[in-house]
């Protein structure tokens, strides 16, 4: 039992490695991590592995429309995202579609794994969303130079700005873009982590309710009741906040390619 609701979120090493002073531990961050890319790379298989048939005649694969739950649940997910992208980038945003489909499902992996008792969230660490967060906006802030040159300077002076009020406007687009990554990586750090916290303490009062004994012992239900529904929401919210992760990232995506 953890003493403190904060406790949880502690990065403790499973593996002592040290090399020239340089620690290398593989801490539980690390594992759940790896926990999580092999959770896809399951899922991925448990995709392909209904549906993909070998003809023994024609020696070519044909795609069978299965009747399988996990089938359907993963081509749900497929879908969903790929009208996310659809919708926010158009026909041209298909081509950064495995980048973003992976990093949807990596999220949302690390996101559930982390409702496991006695498991470990990383996204409730701001390290690890911040890191995220600028490797993506780094990335589209060379895709957009790529494609505009210097030209992808007119994305802080928006057309028809009067020469007067763009000394306001500039500024502000310029506060406003180098903030992206950081609303990025607080949103879903600041959710996860504030989500797991509540969880803490309402299981911490319903155990100690519980050790007191009497009507208090019968008063610990209602706090075990509200647990689970908490546990509910959770799981909600982190469908929801992978949602935005994608979302916001379709967003500035699209502020890369067109300019808007």
């Amino acid at each position: 039992m953890l003493f403190s609701p904060l406790e949880q979120f502690r990065i403790l090493p499973l593996f002592q490695i040290e090399i020239f002073n340089l620690d290398f531990s593989f801490t539980n961050g690390a594992m759940i991590m790896a926990l999580s890319l092999g959770s896809f790379s399951f899922l991925s298989y448990l995709y392909v592995s209904p549906s993909l048939y070998l003809s023994s005649e024609k020696s070519e694969a044909t795609f069978l429309v299965a009747n399988n739950r996990w089938f359907l649940i993963i081509e749900s997910l497929y879908t969903a995202v790929a009208n996310i992208i659809l919708t926010n980038l158009g026909v041209v945003g298909q081509a950064f579609f495995p980048f973003l489909f992976t990093l949807f499902l990596f999220i949302l992996l690390s996101n559930v794994i982390g409702l496991i008792p006695y498991s470990f969230t990383v996204t409730s660490h701001i390290i690890f969303t911040a890191c995220l967060a600028i490797v993506i906006f780094t990335g589209m802030v060379i895709l957009g130079i790529v494609h505009h040159g210097i030209h992808y300077l007119n994305l802080f002076l928006p057309g028809g700005t009067s020469l007067a009020l763009s000394f306001l406007i500039i500024p502000i687009e310029i506060i406003s873009f180098f903030a992206k990554p950081i609303s990025l990586a607080v949103r879903l750090f600041a959710n996860m982590m504030a989500g797991h916290t509540l969880l803490k303490v309402i299981a911490g009062f319903a155990w100690t309710m519980m050790q007191q004994g009497g009507l208090i012992f019968v008063g610990h239900l209602g706090a075990l009741a509200l647990l689970v529904l908490l546990y509910g929401l959770e799981l909600g919210v982190a469908l929801i906040q992978s949602y935005v992760f994608l979302v916001l990232c379709c967003s500035f995506l699209n502020d890369s390619i067109n300019l808007h």
